[in-house]
């Protein structure tokens, strides 16, 4: 998801929307114009819609040069915009139909919304971008046109049982943690409504060079830890490691390790490096044991660690529960017990 001003984050939002039966061949969409209501202006129509030619198009540098400096603080070159076009088009398809396109005016900024159908998603998708008075891009998401919610809890004040250690050794970045769904795109799914998505990132990057390979990504082949005391519940290795700009719907966990920690309490780890998974089913582990190593296998847009606690032992079953960290820095500072929040950089203390 895009923050409405000025940010843009990644688009693991949108894999909420991933799921399609509609074809995926891709349509000729240029000289297809959305409905446009009464009272439109008609220079920030022509602008939003080259706007959206360029991103749809995958013109990437054009594109980034009419950024404003502060989204380029939010996006630092071409080619973290490029990256995010080729996940748009991984999780959604491409635009084949436009729908309608509005125009408006919010202090001082011109806004341009367009929404379309795309051949990977089953809802409609809208597209914003936000123009200042000199022709700078100022604000852009591409999101569902209905943003989803929070899904329902009955473990809002649960109290993690188990002592959990973060499962990592060094900084990292939360990119997805938190209640909200701002906060958190998984906070939208029942089962994983309170998961987390940590990576690394330097000097504002998650990768070195253009990101193309997986050894580009700095938590890549990173060892990941046991959280707390345990019994492996299932252990999944076999499942290759996704080329960037390539997903795995059908493994959506890609190789994986499910933990029984005791008192109804189950920890998910998701997308580990294919062959790096050192346990099997029915072993003991100790808080702190390296279980794998960080990888890319299954539904995701870049080498990442997912980590969320369950009520039930099977991956897509029961409800997600919350997972309050103990004894960690968050942002340098001390916390003794907490649930770590996207964009803070944590480590085990």
């Amino acid at each position: 998801m895009m923050v409405l001003r000025r940010l843009v984050a990644t688009a693991c939002l949108l894999a909420a929307t991933a799921a399609s039966t509609m074809p995926q061949a891709k349509p000729d969409t240029a000289g297809s114009q959305p409905a446009t209501g009464a009272g439109q202006d008609e220079a920030t129509l022509n602008v939003g819609r080259e706007l959206s030619r360029l991103f749809l198009d995958g013109k990437a540098k054009e594109l980034w040069a009419r950024f404003s400096p502060r989204m380029r603080q939010a996006v630092p070159d071409a080619e973290a915009l490029a990256t995010f076009r080729a996940q748009i088009g991984t999780q959604l398809g491409e635009e084949q139909a436009p729908i309608s396109e509005t125009t408006r005016e919010a202090d001082g900024i011109r806004v341009y919304l367009r929404t379309a159908r795309w051949s990977k998603a089953p809802v409609t998708i809208a597209m914003q971008w936000e123009i200042g008075a000199d022709g700078q891009v100022e604000g852009f998401f591409v999101r569902p046109a209905e943003p989803p919610k929070e899904a329902a809890s009955r473990h809002l004040d649960y109290d993690t049982k188990a002592a959990l250690r973060l499962p990592f050794e060094g900084g990292w970045l939360v990119a997805w943690g938190g209640r909200s769904i701002e906060q958190n795109y998984h906070a939208a799914n029942p089962g994983q409504r309170f998961a987390y998505d940590f990576l690394k990132r330097v000097d504002g990057r998650s990768h070195r060079s253009d990101g193309d390979e997986l050894a580009d990504y700095y938590c890549w082949n990173q060892p990941i830890l046991a959280p707390a005391a345990g019994r492996v519940v299932a252990a999944v290795d076999g499942l290759p490691d996704q080329a960037i700009g390539t997903t795995n719907a059908d493994a959506p966990a890609g190789n994986h390790v499910m933990l029984d920690l005791g008192n109804g309490e189950y920890a998910m780890l998701a997308h580990f490096r294919q062959g790096s998974v050192r346990v099997k089913a029915d072993d003991r582990v100790a808080a702190g044991d390296v279980l794998g190593r960080c990888g890319n296998s299954g539904n995701t847009s870049e080498p990442h660690l997912h980590f969320h606690l369950q009520d039930s032992p099977v991956f897509g079953q029961g409800a997600g529960l919350p997972a309050f960290f103990n004894d960690y820095a968050a942002d340098g500072r001390r916390v003794d017990r907490g649930e770590p929040l996207r964009g803070q950089s944590v480590a085990a203390r």
